[in-house]
């Protein structure tokens, strides 16, 4: 019987007529915005990465980020950096809130966005051996005041743990300094976000110092970012559960390193400009 194309290390099919994957990611958008993102990326921020070769060069892991900014730069900084640094597709796992965007949805899903669902995320993890990028924080971490800057809040319920203990794969914690400064949140319009059907309405910063432009703009405050040691969990793989008090023990485990970390970054850092 013939056999289709064979998928590819990114999971997309080798075809002619399209190049998007199963997660409508497609590698020309990708490319795309490697190419766009870049100067931002090295110009813009001035990324740069400790502990780069603590993510695994194949198999499945889990990454996770604190997470911070009215519109957070993290997210396609971590890809980016890691797509051209070690030439291994990163998928971002984000509410379902950013699909359901007209126009930006789409786009979200083509530049490797999927919605942060557990069965998502194990098939990326167990069945593809992909990289999946998530933040535990959630919409907490970039909503949250200027005044809490690199306070991290509480990791949900442990459930990105307990995906990983299910598709046995390492979590790959990555702490990030400087996110914070790029869309400082001084305050919050909940009415608004409730009309608009959003998580939350900030007022940034930006928006006091450049006007409208500031909504979409952030601050050139420069960015660091370090991979934390894996870390792997002795459990039985693709059990239906795992006990609640052990997910959240760890995951808390997880939290307090990752803070720890920002600590001592920020103790380190001598300009939010400059590093």
């Amino acid at each position: 019987m013939p056999q289709g194309p064979e998928p590819t290390r990114s999971g997309q099919r080798d075809s002619g007529r399209s190049d998007v994957d199963e997660w409508g990611r497609s590698e020309r958008v990708r490319a795309l915005a490697r190419r766009i993102y870049g100067p931002v990326y090295s110009r813009w921020f001035r990324t740069e990465w400790e502990g780069l070769d603590k993510i695994p060069d194949a198999g499945g892991a889990l990454l996770v980020g604190n997470h911070a900014g009215a519109i957070p730069n993290d997210a396609p900084v971590i890809m980016h950096g890691i797509e051209t640094e070690l030439g291994r597709p990163v998928y971002g796992l984000a509410d379902y809130f950013f699909r359901s965007i007209p126009v930006i949805g789409t786009l979200w899903s083509r530049a490797g966005g999927v919605s942060a669902r557990p069965d998502n995320a194990y098939r990326l993890l167990r069945d593809q051996g992909q990289l999946a990028l998530v933040f535990p924080e959630g919409t907490k971490g970039p909503s949250k005041p200027y005044s809490d800057r690199y306070q991290l809040r509480r990791f949900g319920r442990g459930g990105f743990v307990e995906i990983a203990m299910r598709a046995g794969v390492p979590v790959v914690p990555i702490a990030i300094v400087g996110s914070e400064e790029t869309m400082p949140v001084l305050w919050q319009v909940p009415r608004i976000a409730r009309a608009l059907g959003m998580p939350y309405f900030p007022v940034t910063a930006n928006v006091l110092v450049m006007g409208p432009i500031g909504a979409i703009v952030p601050f050139p405050a420069k960015l660091r970012l370090r991979v934390l040691e894996p870390v792997t969990f002795d459990v039985e793989v693709d059990q239906d559960r795992y006990p609640k008090s052990k997910v959240m023990e760890e995951s808390e485990r997880i939290r307090q390193t990752m803070q720890a970390a920002l600590y001592d970054m920020l103790s380190h850092r001598h300009s939010i400009w400059f590093g």
